[in-house]
């Protein structure tokens, strides 16, 4: 990840997801067992964003704590849950990266893998597959595009060739959440 973000931008992100996913279990696993989820999102958002002082650690932390105010009271999460989450993340991201679909951004892969969920029919298990499936496939269109937003943004043209690498990030977020499923 370290190498595909140096090519676009400063080669922060591997660092960046390293210590934010780090920083993540070491939050998580202080909370109490019964912990809400509001509150491991909450745990989650500020423990990723002040783990490494970068642009996508305080898009992500601020995600999981907009996400966090959507689920007070809540213990376990439905598929409506899910998308609920997904979309207050994506939201935030929106607003606060000043972004849109086709800005070659991380919401190049994590929209379409929301409507995907949205759309699922099968269990847990089968729509995550589906989101990852959704999410690689949009991010390897992301290679055709020219980044617009960003560090990746200054290189212009040279950006295209390249997948971006925060939505890159995203699918193996997806992923570790599906190895962590059949754990």
């Amino acid at each position: 990840m370290r190498d595909l973000d140096a090519a676009l931008g400063d080669g922060d992100l591997g660092i960046t997801v390293r210590a934010g996913s780090e920083a993540v279990v070491k939050a998580l696993s202080a909370l109490p067992e019964e912990a809400q989820i509001n509150e491991i999102l909450l745990a989650a958002g500020r423990a990723f964003s002040t783990a490494n002082p970068s642009t996508f650690a305080a898009l992500v932390g601020g995600g999981l704590l907009a996400a966090a105010k959507t689920m007070q009271g809540k213990s376990e999460v439905s598929r409506d849950d899910a998308l609920t989450i997904g979309q207050a993340v994506a939201s935030r991201i929106t607003k606060r990266g000043k972004s849109k679909l086709g800005d070659k951004t991380v919401l190049d892969a994590l929209l379409p893998s929301l409507d995907t969920l949205q759309s699922s029919q099968g269990d847990a298990l089968a729509s995550l597959d589906a989101m990852i499936a959704t999410a690689q496939a949009r991010v390897d269109e992301t290679v055709s595009m020219q980044s617009q937003k960003g560090r990746a943004a200054w290189v212009q043209e040279r950006s295209i060739g390249h997948a971006d690498p925060g939505a890159t990030a995203y699918v193996c977020f997806l992923q570790a959440m599906r190895h962590a499923m059949d754990a």
